[in-house]
């Protein structure tokens, strides 16, 4: 299989430390019976073939705008800034708000940030380590904060019929605040990669200017997320393992340094299949998909958020951050708290 890599095989991110984290999830909890009774299918269907029991769904009149906006507040409460101190704000998402502008131009008018620079990555459910991957030369040069926010609203997106998706699928935002500060978890090592002859087994056919929306292409519900689950699930299982050991090479670490697994939340079960294949032997994988389910771009950072909360991290502990989906794409980050 051929790939290209995105900014270079992979690139140190010397002197660039995560100073805070945070994350927001819907107050609304949808359950395996409501989501699986329109696609046919029960709790025990859904829990068998995905591990998740619930998972977060936006109100009505809540846009991913929003829930980002809020995971980007918790972020810098927790790192002690304000919206002066920014000089970036990067949101990853593949829902955004509206087509244009970017959903980060709102979020920066939510939070008062005027003066920042504000822009959107779409790399799916791997864009937050690309997001990552963007801001540290930004801030390098510019000095300041960035704020780095996965946030996507799937719910709007998802065709109640279809098991296949409708049942993976939460609502959610996580932040990170970098910047080139003395203490903090420093990101060691990141490396993105692209697999576009894949690029058609994660798609919404309709809405941009290949296949505009029209009443036809509703009729047909091209407006609804659709994906080779089988292929998607090949991918992971068969890429993965690899694409993890040339990624802990290039960052010149050996896979039992690495304590904590920190991976995209895709599905429960796959993620129990993958898992042993990485052969991280002192790894502890931290998994928040049981109760929030797959939540695109956010799943990273609110893991990463809920696990450091918790108090799981040590200093000195290595984290590897793993991102995968549409594209199709695979980011990795090498953590060292």
């Amino acid at each position: 299989m051929t790939d290209q890599t995105i900014l270079g095989t992979g690139s140190p991110m010397k002197d660039v430390r995560i100073v805070g984290t945070g994350a927001y999830v819907p107050d609304r909890i949808v359950s395996n019976d409501e989501v699986g009774a329109p696609a046919g299918v029960d709790d025990a269907w859904i829990t068998r073939k995905t591990t998740i029991r619930e998972r977060r769904w936006a109100a009505d009149g809540q846009a991913t705008s929003d829930l980002a906006t809020a995971a980007a507040r918790a972020a810098m409460a927790s790192a002690g800034i304000t919206a002066e101190q920014l000089s970036v704000i990067a949101v990853a998402t593949s829902t955004p708000d509206r087509p244009q502008p970017p959903t980060a131009a709102y979020v920066q008018q939510n939070l008062g940030a005027s003066g920042t620079a504000a822009f959107d990555v779409n790399a799916v459910c791997s864009g937050t380590v690309f997001a990552l991957s963007a801001v540290g030369s930004v801030i390098l040069r510019r000095g300041g904060y960035a704020l780095v926010i996965g946030a996507d609203v799937y719910s709007r997106i998802l065709n109640p019929a279809d098991r296949r998706t409708v049942v993976l699928f939460g609502d959610g935002a996580g932040a990170m605040v970098v910047g080139p500060t003395a203490e903090g978890p420093v990101v060691r090592h990141v490396s993105l990669r692209t697999f576009g002859e894949l690029s058609g087994l994660i798609r919404v056919p309709a809405g941009g200017s290949r296949l505009p929306v029209d009443a036809d292409g509703l009729d047909a519900g091209l407006q609804y997320f659709a994906m080779e689950g089988r292929e998607v699930r090949r991918f992971v299982v068969e890429q993965l393992p690899q694409l993890t050991k040339e990624f802990l090479h290039e960052a010149g670490v050996e896979a039992a340094d690495i304590s904590h697994f920190v991976p995209h939340q895709a599905n429960g079960t796959m993620l129990d299949e993958v898992f042993p294949a990485l052969h991280l032997p002192r790894a502890t994988m931290h998994r928040t998909v049981t109760y929030y389910g797959n939540t695109g771009a956010a799943s990273i950072p609110i893991t990463l958020d809920v696990a450091a909360r918790e108090g799981a991290f040590r200093k000195g502990e290595l984290i590897l951050l793993a991102g995968f989906g549409g594209g199709m794409a695979a980011s990795f980050a090498l953590v060292e708290w």
